[in-house]
């Protein structure tokens, strides 16, 4: 499954391919669009972080959004909790460390998931791979069999440049049905025989850099369905190609 990252929520009822967006993108839409499809929820904790340096919305809060949006959209597979991703940058925004920023997730989650049940999904967070190998553990110490999962978001890999890492992080977990949060392109299409959902709007940068679509009068197609859903069914078609060789 590959979800179609966009900033805009009007998709929802244009297209009935699996959508993935931001809390953040429905403070501006008064009216809710009704999904055609299925899509996935983003808490918009990157944002919170850099901007804030944590989270500014209670779970209490948090939890009422999704539910209204599972209840007047429709069609919701799945929410992320207010996780507080490990990248450097977010450590220095919230003057942290890597398991203050783990132990927060996962109190964020047990307290989602009681408000929720199973909507929404545990994160596992970290930047070394023995930080995830850690981040399993203290799950487990709270009851959370992360392997039982229906699905297990992975943090921290989005706006990394390191392919390789991002496989053997993926390798080290598997059979665990991990969903990648921002898998770009070769990374996605290397594992994608063992995720078990990835999303990206990579797309959108790659239009921003590009000439428009034949025809299109816009300037770009950084915010154009037909480029963005010709962009997710090449990226599809290639991770479907067989490997000689499998990932590292």
């Amino acid at each position: 499954m590959f979800y179609l990252g966009t900033d805009e929520p009007s998709w929802l009822r244009r297209t009935d391919v699996p959508l993935f967006i931001s809390r953040r993108r429905f403070q501006r839409t008064k009216t809710l669009p009704v999904a055609s499809g299925r899509w996935a929820l983003d808490s918009g904790g990157f944002t919170e972080l850099h901007k804030y340096g944590g989270w500014t919305l209670s779970a209490t809060d948090y939890a009422g959004l999704v539910r209204r949006y599972a209840d007047e959209i429709g069609n919701l597979d799945w929410a992320a909790p207010q996780d507080w991703m490990c990248e450097p940058s977010a450590l220095g925004m919230s003057g942290r460390t890597v398991a203050e920023h783990q132990r927060l997730t996962t109190d964020n989650f047990l307290e989602l998931r009681d408000q929720l049940g199973s909507l929404v999904v545990p994160v596992l967070q970290g930047w070394e791979l023995d930080d995830y190998r850690r981040h399993v553990e203290q799950y487990e110490q709270a009851g959370v069999d992360l392997f039982s999962e229906d699905r297990v978001g992975l943090g921290s890999v989005c706006r990394r440049n390191a392919d390789r890492e991002i496989s053997q992080i993926v390798a080290e977990f598997f059979p665990m049905r991990l969903h990648g949060f921002g898998m770009k392109g070769d990374s996605y299409a290397a594992n994608e025989d063992r995720l078990a959902s990835a999303d990206s709007m990579a797309w959108s940068f790659t239009a921003r850099y590009s000439a428009p679509l034949p025809g299109h009068p816009h300037r770009t197609c950084n915010h154009c369905l037909d480029y963005a859903l010709r962009w997710r069914r090449r990226l599809v078609e290639r991770a479907s190609v067989p490997r000689l060789f499998p990932a590292a």
